[in-house]
């Protein structure tokens, strides 16, 4: 059984997109549970993926290749997810604030979520704030993660974090933001509850927040 699990974590930490598929089918087949594919072996997978990156020893296109390999093994899974509970580590709402069409960053941030056992929605690019607002109350997520590459659509995240707090929804979501003129300067002076400087960061910063709820 550990043999398989291990198989799994190495080819997503290699980047062996070819092998994934079939390695997890064989562990289905073996019997072992989905929960243990998904955490013993996917997930730990990208966590080792995130340890590298943050000591230099991988860079973005090795991680955006792994987050790949992580996400051909989750299809492969999809399926009987269906048929039995998966815990998940919370919910996490995404989008490109409006005005802004920019998603690159964005998405390699879902990609390290979900490698790290978050669900993750993602609204997509340009979206408006009564479009986040409608999706907070329907969705009820755990975090709001905004991003934007553009300094001009900056202002977009206050504009969202302000309509939270008119509609009373402010202290029901914890917010995150980055994109490249973003800083933690600014999250604090718009109220954001954290600012995550690369995917690594956004990805420890949403378990913190998890964690305190």
């Amino acid at each position: 059984m550990n043999d398989y699990l291990e198989s799994i974590k190495e080819a997503v930490v290699n980047r062996r997109r070819e092998q994934i598929e079939e390695l997890v089918k064989g562990a289905i087949e073996k019997g072992i549970s989905i929960d243990q594919i998904i955490n013993d072996g996917l997930i730990a997978a990208m966590e080792i993926i995130g340890q590298k990156y943050t000591n230099g020893q991988i860079y973005i296109p090795e991680m955006l290749a792994s987050g790949i390999t992580m996400k051909k093994g989750l299809e492969i899974i999809k399926p009987f997810l269906k048929a039995q509970p998966t815990r998940s580590k919370g919910i996490i709402l995404m989008c490109t604030v409006q005005g802004d069409i920019h998603d690159i960053g964005k998405n390699i941030v879902i990609m390290m979520l979900e490698g790290g056992g978050f669900q993750v929605v993602d609204l997509g690019v340009d979206v408006k704030k009564d479009k986040i607002v409608q999706q907070i109350q329907e969705i009820k997520p755990d975090i709001l993660g905004l991003s934007a590459l553009l300094t001009t659509t900056m202002p977009g995240m206050k504009t969202v974090i302000e309509e939270l707090g008119e509609k009373g929804l402010r202290n029901k979501v914890k917010i995150i933001v980055g994109g490249a003129p973003v800083d933690a300067t600014f999250a604090e002076k718009i109220g954001a509850d954290g600012y995550g400087a690369n995917a690594i960061e956004a990805v420890q910063l949403a378990k913190e927040l998890i964690r305190k709820e």
